[in-house]
């Protein structure tokens, strides 16, 4: 069994002094005084003046800034407990702190209501007038943003009410999944020696991806145990989520369940199904690779133990240090500016990577606000894989760091391009690794390749028919059970296979692992979308040379501050083009052929 070595637990630890010294800090208390007392004279000076039809387009544009600054300096409080308590969740102390972050966020919220439930209120005619001032112009997306969810604002006591009644509904919710999930031990058993290891969540789904099949039969048994153990929450605790997601829905007419996160995204149900749809027409890749796998691991046949076993020694470990000199040199071969840009991580300890009990799972980078920085979190066990997410993370780093001359208001761009820099990051790193690898390490890395693109396009375009299945069901029929919910997971993910792999029984729970399902309904096809483009992008990049990299940083460099039709126009893309969604695919299926290439060559040498 696999011990944990030098790179699995270097102590590279993020620095957040730039937000705050630690909880107690007299900052907080300071701030939060600031906050709460600019709301109060915020109301006083705009509430009910906004909405009118002669309204100002100066006077919007004053409040705007205003409103902006005082939710820039809100963000700073809530995102420090986040990240507290995400790289600590077993500590009681940082639930609370950031519960009491949370509720202490309620009443100025409360206060801010109005701003933008007069601003959806105007006449069609008045909207027009605002927008179109030209004072307005840096704010024209954000204003139509606002605008776009009219028909699905509440009146302000109602709205009053959800928010007052979150921190103990849907937010807690999410909370308890966050705390029972990261914080539950797993018990794996050595297959050879019959030792018992403690493990978490991470470390158990790391081991899937071991070479020793013992060891990974191993793992699913630990990890699937594990998810029992907790099942009966888990699943009560998903119905609660998506029942709170109905109701909301039909008060705020919703017409169907991922309408709001169209709206969200910025996308019409037309272009989310086409790209959805040619997920699921072009899955007959996956099989092809799978049956591929199945004859060099020379296995009767793959099940979901198998998924992620390697194809050779490039899954060895490689140290963080080593890893950053690869991603940073990545980066630089496509532009010295994005590089330079993610070496501001490392340098200033805007990382978190130490592997540890109590850290959340997953990986993510937090934009913060653009008068700070981003930080970039991640349990770095120095496989490969742990590579390519840090190139992912970082690739979010430099996208938020561009994006810092942007206002608040338009910093964050849609989910479905919020992928464009990291998967872009994850491509570079791909390209330098195996440019210097023999023939059998380029097998094992092109796998990892083609695994982890199915795994962010096919999979997760499952898991939004399974998240579409479920929210369907719990309105027709009521709570669904663990069987039920396992059914339809078991369904949509063996789809995406064919007869290539079969996913066992046990596999069925393992939907309840999910974060996205809990604290993000329907925010997964955002990671199909964004693959795809990517690989389109990537393809137009390899074309155009050096010109296309200045196009593309300052593409990340506009944030939010466009729809994102308009944020790739300029780069030639048209979202409803089913030929430059098909283009993507084309170069996924490419690599597939590559992958096969290489396999062929290495049979016949024997």
């Amino acid at each position: 069994m696999p011990q944990s070595t030098d790179a699995a637990s270097a102590p590279v630890r993020w620095d957040l002094s730039d937000l705050f010294a630690d909880p107690s800090d007299p900052k907080l208390e300071e701030l939060w005084r600031s906050i709460e007392a600019r709301a109060e004279e915020f109301e006083k000076a705009y509430r009910g003046t906004l909405g009118a039809e002669d309204v100002e387009a100066g006077r919007v544009l004053s409040a705007i800034r205003e409103v902006e600054s005082i939710y820039q300096d809100l963000y700073k409080p809530l995102t420090y407990a986040h990240l507290l308590f995400a790289a600590d969740t077993s500590d009681p102390k940082l639930g609370a702190f950031l519960q009491k972050q949370m509720e202490r966020m309620t009443p100025v919220n409360v206060r801010l209501m109005f701003f933008e439930l007069e601003i959806q209120g105007w006449s069609d005619q008045t909207a027009a007038r605002i927008a179109g001032s030209a004072e307005l112009a840096p704010y024209r997306h954000y204003l139509q943003s606002v605008r776009r969810l009219s028909p699905h604002r509440l009146s302000e006591p109602e709205e009053v009410i959800l928010e007052e009644l979150a921190n103990t509904g849907v937010r807690a919710w999410v909370r308890l999944f966050e705390e029972l999930t990261s914080n539950h031990i797993y018990r794996l058993r050595n297959p050879r020696t019959g030792e018992v290891r403690e493990l978490t969540m991470e470390q158990v789904i790391d081991l899937l991806r071991e070479a020793d099949r013992s060891v990974r039969i191993a793992a699913a048994d630990s990890l699937t145990a594990g998810l029992k153990e907790m099942e009966r929450v888990l699943v009560f605790n998903y119905n609660n989520l998506i029942q709170a997601h109905a109701v909301e829905d039909r008060l705020r007419k919703h017409p169907y369940p991922e309408h709001a996160r169209h709206l969200t995204n910025e996308l019409d149900r037309e272009t989310v199904d086409l790209v959805m749809g040619l997920c699921r027409e072009r899955s007959d890749m996956v099989a092809r690779y799978y049956h591929t796998k199945r004859e060099i691991l020379g296995l009767p046949e793959l099940t979901h133990v198998d998924r992620y076993a390697p194809l050779g020694e490039s899954k060895e470990r490689m140290p963080f240090e080593e890893a950053r000199a690869l991603v940073l040199d990545a980066f630089r071969t496509f532009s010295p500016r994005m590089a330079e840009v993610a070496r501001e991580f490392f340098d200033r300890r805007w990382i978190d990577a130490e592997v540890r009990p109590g850290k959340q799972g997953g990986a993510f980078c937090s934009y913060v606000t653009p008068d700070t920085h981003p930080l970039v979190f991640l349990s770095y066990l120095g496989k490969l894989e742990d590579v390519s997410t840090l190139a992912h993370e970082l690739g979010h780093g430099v996208h938020a760091s561009l994006s810092r001359k942007q206002t608040l208001f338009n910093f964050h761009g849609t989910l479905p391009l919020a992928e464009l820099a990291s998967t872009f990051g994850e491509m570079l790193v791909f390209e330098k690794l195996s440019s210097r690898a023999s023939a059998r390490d380029r097998l094992a890395l092109y796998a990892s390749k083609i695994e982890g693109s199915f795994a962010t396009i096919f999979r997760q375009a499952a898991m939004f028919r399974f998240e579409q299945r479920c929210h369907r069901q719990r309105r027709e029929i009521g709570e669904l059970t663990a069987e039920e919910f396992a059914a339809i997971w078991q369904d949509e993910l063996q789809s995406m296979f064919g007869d290539s792999l079969i996913l066992g029984e046990q596999h069925g729970c393992w939907w309840s692992y999910v974060s996205h399902f809990i604290a993000a309904p329907f925010y997964v096809y955002a990671y199909s979308f964004g693959e795809l483009l990517v690989m389109s992008l990537f393809e137009m990049s390899r074309r155009e040379g050096p010109s296309f990299a200045e196009r593309y940083l300052a593409l990340l460099e506009k944030g939010g501050s466009e729809s994102p039709a308009e944020l790739l126009r300029p780069l030639g893309v048209d979202l409803q083009d089913r030929k430059f969604w098909e283009g993507g695919l084309s170069v996924l299926e490419r690599t597939v052929a590559e992958f096969e290439e290489i396999w062929r060559g290495l049979r016949n040498q024997g």
